[in-house]
């Protein structure tokens, strides 16, 4: 159970962006970025944050922008920090939706070679993750992803 306020109120905005509310998801992020630190934070909440703040982007460029800064992140991160959180997945899990996430802002870009490279990092990652529905919904975005890679 996740028990960092931090990460609690990065979900608030996350329901506010699935809810169809982008615009109000967009400033509560940029609150809690401008409150963390932004680049400067603790990457748990830098990377947590950026990985949603992409997802509430009208423009690609803004989205590649914040997934990038997402995946920069993970890579600061130790399982030990993400379970003081009280996040059960370790980090190696967080890799196959960065890599999906950046694969498709590529695709999107039209820059086809990296949207290859960014598939193959997530495919050779997702061994991390489980069957459960998490799971199961990177994989699919991952067929997905390879099909329109094709």
């Amino acid at each position: 159970m996740i028990t960092d306020s931090t990460l609690l109120r990065i979900g608030e905005a996350v329901q506010r962006n699935h809810q169809g509310e982008r615009e109000a998801a967009r400033l509560l992020f940029t609150d809690i970025w401008d409150e963390i630190g932004g680049e400067q934070g603790d990457p748990l909440h830098r990377c947590t944050l950026a990985h949603a703040m992409a997802d509430a982007q009208d423009d690609v460029r803004q989205e590649l922008v914040w997934d990038q800064r997402a995946l920069a992140a993970a890579d600061l991160l130790t399982d030990a920090r993400v379970a003081q959180a009280g996040v059960t997945l370790p980090v190696a899990g967080l890799y196959p939706s960065l890599h999906l996430n950046l694969s498709e802002c590529y695709r999107k870009l039209g820059d086809l070679d990296r949207a290859r490279e960014h598939l193959q990092q997530a495919q050779v990652r997702i061994g991390a993750l489980g069957d459960d529905e998490y799971g199961q919904l990177i994989r699919a975005g991952l067929e997905r992803l390879v099909e329109l890679l094709r």
